[in-house]
């Protein structure tokens, strides 16, 4: 799709809720490519950020932040059937608004699921219930058919990155002398990654990016959202547990219902570190930080059911902030997970630098394969105002998904992967950067064992117990 070509015109209201850094990015694609005035469009977020941006557009903006008790109250008359809710934004609750938009009739699209304010550290509620496992199983359980398309966590990761697998699926299978057509369904596209013997994914991601001023001590620094990653950073660590893993962790825990496709970790995210690769950043440690796509994904690409099923990959998050976050996150967990007084979401102060953000698939007959894209700052600034390298992989998927959801109005509750890949990826590619799949001989064994002895499991690379570090 052309950088400003309209996708199609849209005549009714679009409603954002939230306008931090995705929201603010958000906005002029929507209008870029969507054939609507400003008029149409409205923001409801909780501080004053982004006042000036939305002005800048002559978007209607009103600061009032959503709670259990308001959000119907300020909703309900601003959405009515054929509308648009498009949520970019922290603690406020997705199934409430879900279910307030297939009320309405109106259309529905998010990034991530989020709990009403607090829901990541309730210490009253226990860490299963805490978990994306449990936020998504509660969101799925809104699926009704002819209902408005409701588009669950289609960002960046999760959402992109489901639709990177795919990609990187067929690149494989046509590398091994495979040359498969698409798989036209579920179940076909789970047969394809037991074939070619996918163990393990990983969305490998390194944020190159460098903000000044840097870090000062007391001070949380991110390049997307403070609150966003310090909430997730704080959930237990989740994965997708596979069927060729024979080492379960003793800090490990099971879900007493649901898919059953995914386990977590009796700790939080951002202090549970994994082994991964990059091809810039190179064998690096990243933060196991829960995320969606851990799940659906291994969900996604299982054949069978329940916990030992016929087969289905490992799948988790494995993130490598910028330098000045990881700083933070070592300053936070010091503080025991107590936020900083000090927090900065830094957009025009970075610098330099990259975000290179991937799949990691591996098993298969060439090892490992990371599939994705390399997005620096100028290129990010050049292609949309308002954007970091960061947030515009976010921001490309959300509007993306909009237009999807308004092509397709009557899917009901949906995720990523059961969506169509190709035309998704069509739309996101001009906003990638470049686009790299390299293959590497890299393995979470290479060099280990070297100072002292280590737990390693030397018959199959590919276990969890190799990537995570202890």
């Amino acid at each position: 799709m052309g950088e400003n070509r309209k996708a199609l015109a849209f005549s009714g209201r679009i409603v954002m809720v939230g306008f931090g850094s995705i929201g603010q990015g958000t906005l002029p694609l929507l209008l870029r490519h969507i054939d609507l005035k400003p008029e149409q469009i409205s923001i409801v977020t909780g501080d004053e950020k982004g006042r000036q941006v939305a002005a800048e557009y002559g978007i209607a903006f009103h600061d009032s932040p959503l709670t259990p008790a308001n959000y119907r109250a300020l909703l309900e008359p601003r959405l009515s059937r054929g509308d648009f809710l498009v949520n970019c934004s922290n603690e406020v609750s997705s199934v409430a608004l879900i279910a307030l938009c297939q009320e309405r009739g109106a259309l529905y699209i998010d990034t991530c699921i989020e709990p009403w304010a607090g829901g990541y550290t309730d210490v009253s509620v226990t860490p299963e219930h805490r978990s994306n496992y449990f936020l998504r199983e509660s969101a799925l359980a809104l699926k009704k058919p002819g209902t408005p398309t409701a588009i669950l966590t289609h960002g960046a990761n999760p959402g992109m990155v489901s639709h990177l697998v795919k990609e990187a699926l067929l690149n494989i299978a046509r590398d091994t002398g495979r040359s498969p057509s698409p798989p036209k369904d579920r179940a076909g596209w789970a047969q394809l990654a037991c074939d070619m013997d996918i163990k393990a994914i990983h969305i490998a991601e390194r944020d190159f990016q460098v903000a000044m001023p840097r870090k000062v001590p007391g001070e949380f620094v991110n390049t997307w959202s403070v609150e966003g990653f310090v909430g997730e950073g704080c959930q237990p660590a989740e994965l997708g547990w596979g069927s060729h893993e024979r080492h379960f962790p003793a800090d490990g825990r099971r879900h007493a219902a649901g898919c059953k496709a995914a386990i977590y970790l009796a700790r939080p995210g951002a202090s549970t570190e994994v082994r991964t690769w990059t091809p810039l950043g190179g064998a690096i440690h990243g933060l196991l930080i829960t995320h969606g796509e851990s799940i659906s994904l291994a969900d996604y690409f299982t054949i069978g059911s329940g916990e030992r099923p016929q087969y289905r990959p490992t799948v988790h998050y494995a993130y490598h902030p910028s330098d000045d976050t990881v700083q933070s996150v070592h300053e936070l967990s010091g503080r025991n997970w107590q936020l900083q007084a000090s927090h900065r979401l830094v957009k025009d102060e970075i610098v330099s630098g990259m975000d290179e953000l991937g799949v990691l698939l591996m098993g298969h007959a060439k090892g490992a394969y990371w599939y994705g894209s390399r997005l620096s700052i100028e290129q990010a600034r050049t292609l949309c105002p308002h954007n970091s390298a960061t947030s515009l992989q976010v921001t490309a998927p959300v509007v993306a998904g909009v237009i999807w959801a308004m092509q397709h109005p009557d899917r009901g509750v949906i995720e990523p992967e059961e969506m169509d890949f190709a035309e998704i990826m069509d739309f996101i590619r001009p906003y990638l950067g470049q686009v790299v799949g390299e293959y590497s001989d890299w393995t979470p064994l290479q060099g280990r064992g070297r100072l002292f002895e280590e737990d390693l499991d030397g018959d199959d690379p590919w276990q969890f117990l190799n990537f995570r570090v202890v």
